[in-house]
């Protein structure tokens, strides 16, 4: 299980702090994670703008299908942040 958290307007799309999901790539915790809230496209729009972290690691333009996660990994989900 991987354990993704969301931050301001993600967490008020999403209506909670955080989900469990599973997935070997952060693609595929990306897409669980919208799986289980596909009747909400606030949802997927704001994921959508999202910046994404994983542990310590600022994930960027990068390929979220070629990086890996592992058991207990915290993808955060950061939507853009007024002023920042």
């Amino acid at each position: 299980m991987v354990r993704v958290r969301y931050w301001a307007s993600a967490r008020a799309a999403a209506g909670r702090a955080e989900d469990l999901v599973h997935g070997e790539s952060v693609a595929e915790v990306v897409a669980a994670a919208r799986a289980l809230h596909s009747d909400n496209p606030r949802f997927a729009a704001v994921l959508g703008v999202s910046s994404l972290l994983l542990g310590d690691m600022p994930l960027g333009l990068r390929d979220v299908e070629g990086v890996s996660v592992a058991e207990g990994d915290v993808l955060d989900v950061l939507p853009p942040f007024a002023g920042g």
